[in-house]
């Protein structure tokens, strides 16, 4: 994909980044009752000021939509991850020494262009250049999409950290270590 940049978020992203946060989940039947956690997943602020916010841009100019495209006219957001350290306000499941990532989307209408593997890539590239050697993250048992991604690039179950925040909403844990 070689018009897609992956890139720290701006502030000009943020309404972008909320929208496709918030469709992702939508289209995938993940919002059903929570929408609540429409409104967290929609504050890409938030995550901007507490985490590290990165975005996946398509620089070709052919806008997906409208609302996906950045206000400062720099392409379309096609779609985003939040990178966290342990003990930080979006922290889930992180240790010392591990990196966590949460809210991983991609727009409907850039699913199956490698998207979602670009951003767990970065992700991982974030750990390593960082010197930590464990990314982990929660997902719904639901994702099963998500879940094939992870472990075809290598993650493992950690079946030991998985959690339920909500009577019903039960959370499956993964990890991926890698040599420093």
């Amino acid at each position: 994909m070689a018009d897609l940049i992956i890139r720290p978020a701006t502030e000009a992203d943020l309404p972008a980044i909320g929208a496709v946060t918030v469709e992702a989940y939508r289209v995938d039947g993940y919002l059903e009752g929570t929408e609540d956690y429409a409104d967290h997943l929609a504050d890409a602020a938030s995550r901007f000021r507490d985490a590290e916010l990165l975005v996946a841009v398509d620089t070709s100019g052919a806008a997906n939509s409208s609302d996906a495209v950045d206000s400062a006219g720099s392409g379309t957001v096609l779609g985003s991850v939040t990178i966290v350290l342990p003990g930080t306000p979006y922290a889930e499941i992180s240790r010392p020494g591990e990196l966590e990532f949460r809210m991983l989307s991609v727009s409907a209408a850039a699913r199956g262009r490698g998207v979602g593997e670009a951003l767990v890539r970065a992700v991982i590239d974030r750990a390593r250049a960082a010197g930590i050697g464990q990314v982990v993250l929660s997902s719904s048992e639901k994702m099963a999409a998500a879940h094939r991604l992870y472990e075809r690039l290598g993650f493992t179950r950690l079946p030991e950290r998985d959690w339920a925040p909500l009577p019903g909403l039960n959370l499956v844990a993964y990890a991926y270590g890698m040599p420093l």
